[in-house]
This record gives C-alpha cells, sequence and structure tokens, in this order.
C-alpha cells in the first residue's frame, strides 16, 4: 500500500511539532516546513519525515518547498496550515507594522499555502487542507482583538472557499484549539506593552492573572495532533473540528446565550 504524504507548516514546535510526530508514528510519509530546519534535532529518528525550509510570508519559499515536496514524494495528500502566533495587548498600543506582520503570517501566509495546495491537488484528484484556526475564531477574549481578526478572516476564508474546491475533491478542514499548552503563550506570544499610557495597566494585569489560572488546565498539544489526524481521514463533509477544554464547551455557549449573558461571563471569568 502507498504510504500518504503530509504538508505540515511550523512544525518546529507546539501542535506543529506534535502533528509531525504523531503522523510519522502512523506510518505516513511527512514533509515537515520551518523557517530553519537545520536547527530540528527531533525528526531524525524517522525515515519518512523529511525537513523543508518554508516562510509563509515569502512566495517564492513556498512554491519552491512544494517542488521539493513533490520531488520527494509525488502526490500529496494533505496540506496542514499551521504555522502562526499571537499577537495581544492593549490595540491603541499597536502600530501598523505589528498588525501588518500578525495578518501577513496568519492570513496572507496561511492563504498562499491553500493557493499552492488547490494548485498540486485540483490536477490530482484531490485532497485535504487543514487550517489550525482556533476557539479565538469563534469567539473573543480581551486584549486579543488582532489576533481574533486573523483568525476570524481564517474561518470565513476556509467556509467560503470550501464551495470553490468541492468541484476537485478538495476538502477544508478547520482544527479550533481551545487553550494548549504550546509556545503560543512564551516563545511565540508577541505583547505589547503599553508605553504611551498606563490606563491599561490594571485591566491588563487582572486579566493576566486569570489567564494564568485558565492554562494550569490546558491540554497539550498531542490531543490537538490527534485530532488533526482524525481530520485528515475523515471521510464525511464535517469541516470543523473543535479541541482542548473548555474550547468546546465556550463554543456552545456563544451560540446558546444572549451577547449581553456572554460578554457578562467572560468579564467575570477575568474580574474584569
Amino acid at each position: 500500500m502507498t504510504k500518504k504524504t503530509i504538508l505540515i507548516t511550523g512544525t518546529s514546535s507546539g501542535i506543529g511539532k506534535a502533528t509531525v510526530l504523531a503522523f510519522a508514528k502512523m506510518g505516513w510519509n511527512v514533509a515537515a516546513t520551518q523557517r530553519t530546519p537545520e536547527k530540528e534535532q527531533d525528526f531524525t529518528i524517522y525515515p519518512n519525515v523529511k525537513l523543508y525550509a518554508l516562510d509563509v510570508t515569502s512566495l517564492e519559499s513556498i512554491q519552491h518547498a512544494f517542488t521539493q515536496v513533490q520531488k520527494d514524494f509525488g502526490k500529496i495528500e494533505v496540506v496542514v496550515n499551521n504555522a502562526g502566533y499571537g499577537v495581544d495587548g492593549a490595540f491603541e498600543e499597536m502600530s501598523d507594522e505589528i498588525i501588518e506582520k500578525q495578518f501577513d503570517t496568519n492570513v496572507f501566509g496561511l492563504m498562499r499555502i491553500t493557493r499552492e495546495a488547490i494548485k498540486l491537488m485540483r490536477p490530482t484528484g484531490g485532497g485535504k487542507i487543514i487550517q489550525i484556526s482556533s476557539m479565538g475564531g469563534k469567539i473573543t477574549f480581551p486584549l486579543y482583538s488582532i489576533y481574533h481578526a486573523t483568525k476570524f478572516a481564517v474561518e470565513g476564508f476556509t467556509e467560503s472557499l470550501h464551495y470553490e474546491v468541492a468541484q476537485f475533491n478538495i476538502q477544508l478542514k478547520l482544527v479550533e484549539p481551545g487553550p494548549i499548552v504550546t509556545d503560543f503563550y512564551g516563545r511565540s506570544r508577541q505583547f505589547v506593552k503599553p508605553i504611551t499610557t498606563k490606563s491599561y495597566d490594571g485591566f491588563i494585569d487582572k486579566f493576566n492573572t486569570a489567564a494564568e489560572k485558565v492554562m494550569k488546565d490546558a491540554e497539550g498539544p498531542e490531543v490537538v495532533a490527534k485530532t488533526i489526524y482524525k481530520a485528515a481521514t475523515d471521510s464525511t463533509n464535517q469541516m470543523r473540528f473543535p479541541v482542548g477544554k473548555p474550547g468546546p464547551l465556550l463554543l456552545i455557549l456563544r451560540k446558546l446565550l444572549s451577547d449581553k449573558l456572554y460578554f457578562l461571563m467572560v468579564r467575570k471569568s477575568y474580574n474584569l
């Protein structure tokens, strides 16, 4: 039986790395992409994993990586758009540069990868494109306005696009993690500290204190990797795959509660 091939972006840590390991152990060919693959050491024991340099903000880098993966593995059955990071802080303090960089990675980078994947999958009988969105693409929390904007964009883009490519047997899936223990809250976090005003200091302190408590109960990236595998092997038309407590519950509450009640619940949760 021919091995299937999956291409995953943003595999240097967290969800991306856990997903590479999960698919490698299941016997898939894995094209693991990173901006600096020469630093990677954890995949060397897997002969079915190959590393490629890829920067989602560079179309030339993306096209070169896709060409190399095709040469090495042939058909690519699944592409996982995982590369991304989070900007948080008071919106008033965010420069255009910070906002544009966040969108360039989380939205435009994802779109670039998706477009190249469609070009490859359309003439070869189809495939699956899995977007790593977030519960933050359906619901919001304080201080993450720009990050939420990118994930809401991913959700809308993906839902609309799926109508266009279904005729080519290309499926789009959205994996929507809740709080997960990854570098999202560490190395990959970009907190914009207020400089011009101290008006937000108390608000930020309250939010961060409450958020730390939430993260104590967070699950590891392996639970997301399992959900990505489920999406990659899913034979139904299910599009959305929420994962990571309390994400799925919060998504249900957002649907059931009025704006007034939901916003009140969030404020109380963070002592705001």
